[in-house]
């Protein structure tokens, strides 16, 4: 790029920078040295390759989304918190609020992430230990009890049974009296990462796509602020995989969502900027700031030349991250403090638009309140105390770091040929549904996880107190215990809703969502119906089995 074409560049960044609101804030060094919002090249200086990398705000957005960086607003605070029942998450939530906490995430224990009611068989000694326990909308009222739902922001980590789950969400909202069209929040839904990496489904993918569809057109017509899909490259790279494969199967798996919405007709503009993406942030410090600036170009790139985009929103990849938990030791467990650190900074100088740390104790059990506060506070100390939100993109035009930029965008490109490459029609989506069927994706990320532990057992890759510098004079943990009495406490207030209920109410909700299940109808508004009623999630869940069949993965050896 050339002088005049830079200083164009840099004219535009400005105006847009001028006309955009700004924090009341202290944007100098801890010396009181004042600093740029962004920097570039110097004045009347040729950059070859610049419109790559570019300016804050600006197509392709490697630097970012808005001209401001973090000086017009900093990244969402959302820590993802879940265990035991309702009333002990809320509990939580609202410690998380208090201490300073911007948005709220919700875990969900096994049993809900897989569709089933604590009373079912399959649940028995599971309830309430991975995450919160969700059976009905009444316990959703209790999850958001003093929470404003029309006021905060909400994501949902559920995929298999995510639009009954999200139902009870917008139920609880109506019982508080919110106004449901001005809901704002995120849902996770995204199916295809659960047969790539986390194995949680209900049914065959093509009802699961089926769902997704209704409530893409369910959202954009009548919630549009709300983000009905986080597509998620997080359960990928913790399932072992290099991060140029966690991008490019988590753009994948986006670009397959915006073929889905193309084909039920909807306007890309429309429905593309309800795409939000969820990454992991692991330890290797520049390969994870490469890999988040890559990814904003390459879905920027492809939404406008790929799918015909023209919205600037439509073509912004908005992304929340989490620490890696893989990366968590359960030696020297204190050690995680450290890494979650780093990582939350690599998360942050990568340009994330919100963010969970992980607890020091989460390889052990889940998050003492303890524990949960230092996972807080370690992002409060980046956001106010280290000036990484004075300039946007620091690390832009660093040699390296734009080297490893380029490189893992190469790979990912590599990889999305290869999987349209499997399909027979030439769509991201065909081929996805054949790398799903064929073991394309697992067994890719088998060989990436095979080759880290060969090198971790040989000593190549190094883990502090795990394969070096293992003396420790630290002391065993107290960790978070989730009594039996949860799960009994849950059952019997299961029943006693069971037995308070309509039950000829239920029962024909539930028959009127089938019925739509059979024809080509939008499921939504009748499982909304079934909600209301106080049909559970099992049941819900159940009926549509019955209905859909089930997915067994395919034994590969």
């Amino acid at each position: 790029m050339n002088a005049d074409e830079i200083a164009a560049g840099r004219a535009r960044w400005q105006a847009r920078y001028d006309a955009a609101r700004k924090r009341d804030a202290d944007f100098t060094t801890l010396s009181g040295m004042p600093v740029e919002p962004v920097y570039g090249p110097p004045a009347g200086v040729e950059a070859p390759g610049f419109e790559r990398i570019g300016w804050p705000g600006e197509f392709p957005y490697t630097r970012g989304l808005y001209p401001t960086g973090y000086r017009g607003r900093t990244w969402t605070i959302r820590q993802f918190a879940g265990f035991g029942n309702a009333q002990q998450t809320n509990e939580r939530y609202k410690m998380i609020l208090g201490a300073g906490g911007g948005g709220l995430s919700v875990a969900f224990d096994m049993p809900t992430l897989m569709g089933r009611d604590s009373d079912d068989p399959q649940a028995l000694g599971e309830v309430g230990h991975c995450g919160v326990a969700i059976d009905s909308a009444a316990d959703m009222e209790v999850l958001f009890d003093g929470i404003d739902l029309a006021a905060n922001t909400t994501s949902m980590t559920i995929s298999g049974p995510a639009v009954p789950v999200f139902c009870m969400y917008l139920v609880a909202a109506e019982r508080q009296g919110a106004d449901i069209s001005k809901l704002d929040g995120t849902l996770q839904t995204d199916i295809f990462k659960e047969y790539i990496a986390q194995k949680e489904w209900l049914f065959e993918p093509q009802p699961h796509l089926r769902l997704i569809g209704d409530l893409m057109e369910y959202c954009a017509a009548e919630i549009p602020k709300y983000k009905p899909l986080s597509v998620s490259g997080y359960h990928i790279r913790e399932a072992g995989s290099t991060a140029a494969q966690e991008l490019a199967y988590t753009l994948a798996d986006g670009f397959g969502y915006v073929e889905l919405g193309l084909s039920r007709g909807l306007d890309i503009n429309t429905f593309a900027p309800g795409l939000s993406f969820f990454f992991d942030s692991h330890v290797d410090f520049f390969e994870e700031i490469a890999k988040f600036r890559a990814a904003r170009r390459i879905w920027a790139r492809w939404l406008r030349d790929e799918y015909g985009a023209t919205s600037e929103k439509a073509l912004w990849l908005k992304f929340h991250t989490q620490t890696a938990g893989v990366s968590l030791t359960a030696q020297q467990p204190v050690n995680n403090v450290v890494r979650t650190a780093v990582e939350a900074l690599a998360a942050v100088l990568g340009g994330t638009n919100s963010l969970h740390t992980n607890a020091l104790d989460e390889t052990l059990a889940l998050p003492t309140d303890e524990s949960a506060e230092i996972a807080l506070r370690t992002q409060q100390v980046i956001m106010e105390e280290t000036g990484v939100t004075n300039v946007a993109d620091p690390l832009g035009g660093s040699w390296y770091v734009e080297a490893l930029t380029d490189k893992i965008e190469a790979e990912a490109e590599s990889i999305f040929a290869r999987i349209r490459s499997l399909g027979s029609d030439g769509t991201i989506t065909a081929g996805i549904l054949r790398g799903i069927e064929d073991g394309y994706f697992t067994s890719e990320i088998a060989e990436a996880a095979f080759a880290y532990q060969q090198g971790l057992e040989k000593g190549d890759k190094r883990v502090v107190g795990v394969n070096c510098h293992t003396a420790t004079i630290a002391k065993d943990l107290e960790v978070l215990r989730i009594s039996h009495e949860v799960e009994v406490v849950q059952k019997a207030q299961l029943a006693d809703r069971k037995t308070a209920r309509d039950q000829a109410r239920v029962e024909a909700a539930l028959t009127a969502m089938v019925a739509v299940a059979r024809g080509a109808g939008n499921m939504i508004p009748p499982m909304l119906d079934a909600v209301r009623a106080e049909a559970t999630l099992g049941e819900i869940c159940d009926v549509l089995r019955a209905e859909w069949g089930i997915y067994r993965e395919p034994a590969r050896f």
